[in-house]
């Protein structure tokens, strides 16, 4: 690696958009999670897709790695210098490009957050669904493949993403996809890069599928006797085909921390968070037959809320559930779990991990997208104890262990970053190596993100 003349040219190209402030390098080494690495070299801040294109092409005549950044709110340290180099942060790309209500498209830039997008669109009668829950940019989330809560309804990014821009390692530029519905085109590069983690390329666009914003929406939360009956109504009501535009368990550990946090007053037992939308009469007959099967598994204490207000304070409060658990035990750092089950083990899946959080040294309250399977354990853990990070890997890895028996996932939305990519062999097999295959062709110097995704 050719440093100091790769960041000369670099400097030439950019000014002082590429920094190697102290401060500016340590906010571009932290995670959100436990998960650590060294800091980059440089921090690059490009304005157009051509300069991408020219730092890439630095970079490849140097050897200097490049690793993408959006806002920096991923769980597994995928955004993480592993071997140095130059992170490209695309706080600056952050631009609505085009945006055609007729056809529910959208043109953005990588670096627009998804609230932001929303915002921009809220006179359009048109949304973009996904939803982490943390204010990711929008090309963090397609590089992730993310999700989240209304992922039972709307799908992921994989579902939500119709073409990219990219740029490859050594600066070529290439669009995938198209803004038509379908196309039986080629390969399918666009879900190839939608989930890739910067490690074949730098999203510079994305073409975005919009959804238009419901005309009604109806929200409740619910109380069970125990954790099987919430879940067993999850089952039944996905079985039953209620269109869910949202379903989250949280435990009643996740519950008393929310509660204190959020300043709210849920009953503490496990409890479920819906929400419904489309006419009001479909809304009402939806939410009228959940309330008929959550009472056959013992549900009580249903709360209704129809005010919008009222529904943003309840997703408000659950998309702060993270930073709520990690301040039910003050100090502590979160190793956070991510598996993926089929619906019809998910009910297996929960009983057998809190069973084993159950009889371990550590806290670990339990949450999720539980209508498409997804569910987390946050493992508290005392960073000065190192038997608290020993007992939450081997939770973590019994918990990945059992997905898989089940026939799901490692992850179904976080991603694998660093916290994941001693599973992958476990998962994918001899794909493993097909997709190692891929990396070494469209990156044959190992330049984007390296560490990351293959072996």
């Amino acid at each position: 690696m050719s440093l100091a003349p790769a960041l000369d040219e670099m400097r030439a190209l950019l000014g002082d958009r590429l920094s190697t402030a102290p401060a500016v390098l340590a906010h571009h080494a932290q995670s959100e999670s436990h998960i650590t690495a060294r800091a980059p070299d440089a921090v690059a801040f490009p304005l157009t897709t051509g300069e991408v294109a020219a730092l890439a092409r630095i970079a490849a005549a140097h050897a200097v790695p490049l690793i993408g950044w959006g806002a920096g709110t991923s769980l597994e340290g995928h955004a993480l210098a592993v071997t140095g180099g130059v992170t490209v942060d695309f706080r600056d790309m952050a631009a609505v490009i085009e945006v055609r209500s007729e056809d529910r498209i959208a043109r953005v830039q990588p670096g627009i957050t998804r609230m932001a997008l929303n915002a921009w669109l809220r006179d359009t009668g048109l949304f973009f669904p996904v939803d982490p829950g943390a204010d990711a940019s929008l090309g963090g989330m397609a590089a992730t493949r993310a999700s989240g809560t209304a992922a039972v309804g709307y799908g992921t990014m994989r579902d939500n993403v119709l073409g990219l821009e990219i740029v490859l390692a050594g600066g070529e530029v290439i669009r995938t996809g198209s803004q038509a519905p379908k196309s039986s085109a080629g390969y399918d590069l666009t879900a190839l890069f939608v989930g890739s983690e910067g490690t074949l390329g730098l999203i510079t666009e994305l073409t975005l599928h919009l959804h238009g914003q419901p005309e009604a929406v109806s929200a409740a939360t619910c109380g069970f006797p125990s954790m099987a009956a919430a879940v067993d109504c999850v089952i039944a009501t996905m079985q039953m085909g209620i269109p869910m535009a949202r379903i989250e368990f949280l435990d009643s550990a996740t519950v008393a921390a929310c509660n204190a946090h959020s300043n709210m007053a849920l009953p503490e037992t496990p409890l479920l968070a819906v929400e419904f939308h489309g006419s009001p009469a479909g809304v009402q007959e939806q939410a009228e037959r959940f309330g008929e099967i959550a009472a056959g598994f013992g549900a009580d204490g249903f709360r209704w809320a129809k005010a919008e207000e009222d529904c943003r304070a309840l997703w408000k409060m659950r998309h702060a559930a993270y930073p709520a658990i990690l301040a039910s035990r003050p100090g502590a750092k979160a190793v956070i779990t991510d598996v993926c089950v089929p619906i019809s083990a998910l009910a297996q899946a929960v009983e057998e991990t809190a069973a084993d959080i159950a009889g371990s040294p550590i806290p670990g309250p339990i949450l999720g997208h539980v209508g498409d399977g997804n569910f987390h354990a946050i493992l508290l853990i005392d960073p000065a104890n190192p038997d608290d990070l020993t007992a939450a890997k081997a939770l973590a890895h019994r918990m990945a262990e059992r997905a898989l028996r089940l026939g799901g996932t490692i992850t179904g939305e976080h991603g694998i970053g660093l916290g994941k990519l001693g599973l992958m062999a476990a998962e994918h097999g001899a794909a493993w190596g097909v997709m190692d295959r891929i990396k070494a062709t469209l990156d044959p110097m190992n330049l984007m993100n390296p560490g990351k995704m293959v072996p």
